[in-house]
């Protein structure tokens, strides 16, 4: 359950509100407890429920937490297909008396399922959750930027080649202590990149828990979480969630490694991917290591900056951020793993 948050200054808030929700009346904020990047919180009032998500506080990485870009894609997409909520208004730093940027949206109700095992439903749902995730996944990749207003979203070409420098370079800013093979991932991502250079609106966390998942059906309701998104290549979104089969099942990743996954209804790996191209209607990638690789690097990158900012004294969750930076070296080695099953 979100708790109050003394962070949220209502009196400065107040005129906020009263101008892009009049009907709201008093209202209350309390900060949703789970997550780490950006800081959200449940806003209710006159039986209203309404969502704010905040950059946090303190000193960021240069176009990190990017509340801006969030609010930008989800507006671009509603009507789109892709659910996402609607979005109300963003305050930019410049007007926000927060002192930091932050939106107002719809608030959606419905189900999160943080673990993927998905226990106590039954085996036919959970098969028919995973389909869905595939399924509003290929439909994002189906998205025209141009036709919904976002191609400036990102630029063109060689993506993996400037994520690769982008979060080596984010990385190394945020790193704390050394890690061999985190210098070793980031070496062999830079001469090995893939010459498939395909381009679509990508979410760049696309996973199970930032999803709501409607009530009453097997639906999708709600696509949360952008902050990462940007025009790029689609297979790193389908890379991304794919870590999740390959991540042990115990412990803060919550992956799907060292489960019965035929038992309980749950898709393999190649299952996965192969329905994906289907619906998409292209090839099952080729170097599938690769982009396998590249997500686990880029993960850990991003949890060692959210273990950075717990140690700077900013992080949204502090014991959590720092428990996120102990799954780095782990993260790491798995992708090692991966890389020399490669070259045998």
């Amino acid at each position: 359950m979100p708790s109050v948050d003394s962070s949220i200054d209502m009196k400065s808030l107040a005129p906020v509100l009263e101008r892009h929700l009049p009907a709201l009346g008093s209202a209350t904020v309390r900060k949703f407890g789970r997550g780490q990047s950006n800081p959200t919180y449940l806003v209710e009032g006159n039986r209203q429920r309404y969502v704010l998500r905040t950059k946090p506080p303190g000193k960021l990485l240069r176009s990190a937490h990017m509340v801006e870009r969030e609010f930008r894609v989800m507006k671009a997409l509603s009507g789109s297909g892709v659910p996402v909520p609607r979005m109300i208004a963003l305050v930019e730093d410049g007007e926000s008396p927060l002192g930091r940027a932050f939106f107002l949206m719809e608030y959606v109700q419905g189900r999160v399922f943080y673990d993927p095992v998905i226990p106590g439903i039954s085996v036919e749902a959970r098969t028919q959750i995973y389909d869905q995730m595939n399924a509003t996944l290929a439909r994002l990749h189906g998205v025209d930027p141009v036709a919904v207003g976002l191609s400036d979203f990102g630029k063109p070409g060689d993506y993996f080649g400037r994520q690769t420098r982008r979060w080596t370079k984010q990385y190394l800013a945020s790193r704390y202590r050394p890690n061999g093979d985190m210098d070793r991932l980031a070496g062999w991502l830079a001469n090995n990149l893939p010459e498939d250079d395909s381009s679509a609106l990508v979410h760049g966390d696309y996973r199970l828990d930032n999803m709501i998942f409607a009530e009453d059906e097997v639906r999708v309701a709600a696509l949360l979480d952008w902050e990462l998104s940007t025009l790029g290549h689609p297979l790193a979104d389908l890379a991304y969630q794919c870590m999740q089969w390959r991540l042990p099942n115990a412990g803060g990743l919550r992956g799907l490694g060292g489960v019965d996954r035929g038992s309980l209804g749950l898709p393999t790996e190649r299952d996965y991917v192969t329905a994906y191209c289907r619906r998409r209607s292209v090839r099952y990638p080729e170097k599938w290591e690769f982009y396998l690789v590249f997500s686990f690097f880029r993960l850990a990158a991003i949890l060692e900056g959210v273990a950075r900012r717990a140690i700077d004294g900013n992080a949204s969750n502090p014991e959590t951020a720092l428990s996120y930076g102990e799954s780095v070296p782990v993260l790491a080695k798995m992708a090692v793993e991966i890389l020399e099953g490669e070259s045998q």
